[in-house]
This record gives C-alpha cells, structure tokens and sequence, in this order.
C-alpha cells in the first residue's frame, strides 16, 4: 500500500527497507519531508549543527522526526522514517537529493534537466535516474547552494554559472530565463584516484608501445596538444601524461575551473575568475598565461585551449617552454591545427596564414587525438606528429591510430591500437637520453 494511500486511512504502518521505495512512495516520501521540514528546523540549534558528527546530527533528527510523526499520527514505519532523516540530513550537511548520486563511485556525469528529469553517466551510457527535486525552486536553490561554496554566484541577473565542488567536479548550471523548460544543471566528476597511463592501459585506451612514446614525448620535452570532443577523456589523459614529468621540474597550471590533479610536489594551480556584480575584476585565462610566464614554469599545463591565450601558449612554447600541455576540442588531430590557426586569427593578430603555421609548426610537436565510442569507452584514436609547414599549411606525421574493426552484438566496438609510421622525433628522444643511435629512428612502424 502507497504512502499516500496509508495517510488517508490512517492505518498500522508497513514496514519496508529503503531500498524497496517505488517511485510512487519516494515522491509521497518527498512530499512529506518538504512538510515536516520547516518544523525540524525550527526544533533544531542551526548554530551548533556544524560542531555535530553526522552520527549526532542523524540521532537528533530521527528524535525530532519521531516526535513531529507521533503528534501528527502520520502512519510511517521505519524504514520511511529513516529515508526522512537521510532527507533531512543531506539537505542540511549538503546537496539535497544529489547527494546520493555523488557518493555513487560508479557515476561519471550527473545530468538535471528540471526538477523532475534526471540522468547519470555509467561506463560510458547514459540512463535515467528516479531521484527528483520537490520542484525548480528546491533545484535553484541546491545550485546556489553549490557554487556559492567556492565564491561562484547564479541568480537572474547572472543566469549561468561554471564552478567546481571541492572533491573537483565540474559544475555548470543554466536557471531560467535562460533555461527555458527549468534550470539544467551539469556535474563531470572524477574518480577518487587519478588514473594513471598502467590504467589506461588495462582499460583498452591506448596500448603499451603508446605508453612508452608518450612517456618518451613528455620526458624530452615534446608540447604536446591533447584534442576530443567533450567528455572525451582529454582531462583524464592529460593527468596520466603529467605524472612522467620528472619531479624536479616547476609546473604552472592555468584552468577555467581547477579539475587537474597532478601527481607532481612542485604544483602551482591557477584558475580564471569571472566578472562581479558590478562587471569587473575578471581575470581569464589569457591573463593568467601572461603571468605565469612571469613566476619562473618549467612547464606551463593549460586545462583548455579556447580563446586568445593560444597566441600567448604558442610564444611561450617558442620561448623557453617547451614540453607544455593543453587540451582542445576538435574532431581530429589535423583539426586541432586548424583550430589553433583560427583562434590565432580571432586573437587580434595582424600575422599571415604563413606566420600563423610557422608559429604552431614550431611551437607544436606532438597532437594527441581521444574519442569517445559508441560503445561508451575513450580511446586514444590518433597520435600524430606536426614535422613541417609548407606555406599555410602546417604537415603532420601519424604515428599510431585506433584501427576499428567492427561491432559486437551488445554494442562494443571491435579494434586495435596499430603503429602507422616511423616517429620523426628519434632525435629529440636520442637528445634526452632516452633512446641509442640504432634505435631512434624506430619508433612506430
């Protein structure tokens, strides 16, 4: 018997374990939790619930709980109870119903689009999930209460919002009016432990010999372009290439919102900040490449390549900076050139498309190409090199590709990591000390 139905006859409460919830009694739960909610409340010392354990903070508010139901005569068994408490609690120490998505291991993105529309990432798939918001009020408010946390705001005047929570996921948020059906709110999480290139490995991204060049690529000091779509794997990627940078080296890192987790001691983490109120004080990304040429990097890590400060990473990979990572987004390899030559000329350059290829030709050694599959895995698809530039064009060496089989009867795609030509690098490799005269020229096929 629902809930709903046992409110209105009053009868001998059911017991039912919290997992046996159907949606129907989940949403009759909701309903009674946002009733009994300003109640508890008022029963509670908000002033001393931060010095509470969250053991402490749950007995007393079964307590309270257990008192509002008996005066009311609701007829909720413990099993209900305890989902109220767990409501309450999550409301109070954090974020609402999202809470149990973000302590679920197995989740990669969480999707809100309205109070009532909810979906999660699994390995790779996306699918709905039944948790809801009481309405788009108790959503808006859960955002703000989100990235107010680390001095981010959204309102109407201020309808969008990229942040971070403090475990390192992404967030970004769109309210109305903005939002047309209710507010979207997007949340990228992380695993607990970076994955490291062994990982990578064991998943299928990228296959030994691949390991071994890029360890090879980021130890001589090769910059290197990492591109893909969203959600790609273009920040899981660039987490494993950092850990071969060698620990003496001084890192910058630059972001939008800080999500890199390098493995290295000597770390110097910088993130973008948006206008205030009153439209000043924004600081972006363009501006902090500036300064970090200025606090002495050994290597400068940009989270995203997007706007103006290409032209500033590109002179600083040709002054003194070699073997920097970034991200973009492109579809392939050659197109991550192609986007660097476009965003060179929205930067407010007056350089030629000549100047404009001599430069990234230069400044440029290694692209590094990850997809997402439709079978939900992120592969490394291409590794190419940029060896030359002949007019306005800049030309590269593939050296490794993803060679697609076929598709399995459940979804999987069928394929293999293959070597595609010799590296043109060897000699930058024999100059680290990392390969013999012999070997250097056989790198790849």
């Amino acid at each position: 018997m629902r809930l709903a139905q046992r409110l209105q006859k009053q009868g001998t409460p059911e017991t039912a374990a919290p997992s046996q919830f159907t949606q129907s009694s989940k949403q009759d739960i909701a309903s009674i939790t946002a009733r009994l909610h300003p109640r508890i409340l008022d029963r509670l010392d908000l002033a001393a619930i931060g010095q509470l354990s969250q053991e402490e903070l749950g007995g007393r508010l079964r307590a309270i709980v257990e008192q509002l139901v008996a005066a009311e005569r609701l007829p909720v068994n413990e099993g209900e109870r305890d989902a109220i408490v767990a409501s309450v609690v999550d409301e109070l120490t954090g974020l609402g119903p999202l809470e149990v998505l973000l302590k679920d291991p197995t989740i990669s993105d969480v999707l809100v689009n309205g109070c009532d529309k909810v979906y999660v990432e699994r390995n790779g798939k996306l699918v709905s999930h039944d948790i809801q918001f009481r309405d788009d009020k108790h959503l808006i408010h859960t955002i703000q209460r989100m990235v107010a946390k680390v001095g981010r705001r959204i309102d109407e005047s201020s309808p969008m919002v990229d942040a971070r929570l403090p475990d390192g996921s992404r967030v970004n948020a769109v309210i109305p009016p903005l939002a047309v059906d209710g507010p979207a709110l997007s949340i990228r999480r992380f695993g607990a432990r970076p994955l490291s290139g062994k990982d990578l490995v064991q998943n299928g991204a990228l296959s030994e010999e691949m390991l071994r060049y890029l360890h090879m690529a980021v130890h001589a000091k090769c910059s290197i372009l990492i591109a893909g779509g969203t959600g790609a794997g273009k920040t899981t990627l660039l987490n494993a290439l950092s850990s071969f940078v060698p620990q003496g080296e001084r890192i910058i890192t630059v972001e939008d919102a800080a999500e890199l987790r390098l493995a290295q001691p000597h770390v110097v983490r910088l993130e973008a900040r948006p206008p205030n109120l009153e439209g000043r004080g924004e600081v972006t990304i363009r501006d902090l490449v500036r300064n970090a040429l200025r606090m002495r990097p050994d290597r400068i890590v940009v989270g995203e390549v997007r706007g103006a400060e290409v032209l500033d990473m590109l002179q600083a990979m040709n002054t003194g900076h070699e073997g920097s990572l970034a991200t973009i987004h492109a579809n392939s390899a050659e197109d991550a050139i192609s986007r660097l030559m476009t965003m060179l000329g929205m930067s407010g350059t007056t350089f030629s498309e000549e100047t404009m290829a001599t430069l990234v030709a230069r400044a440029v050694h290694l692209v590094v190409h990850v997809t997402r599959m439709q079978d939900g895995k992120r592969r490394v698809s291409a590794i190419s090199e940029v060896t030359t530039q002949e007019g306005s064009r800049v030309q590269m060496n593939p050296v490794f590709s993803f060679e697609r089989i076929g598709l399995t009867s459940d979804g999987t795609v069928l394929g293999r990591h293959e070597p595609r030509n010799r590296s043109a690098l060897g000699h930058r490799f024999k100059a680290a000390g990392l390969l013999n005269g012999a070997a250097s020229g056989e790198v790849g096929r």
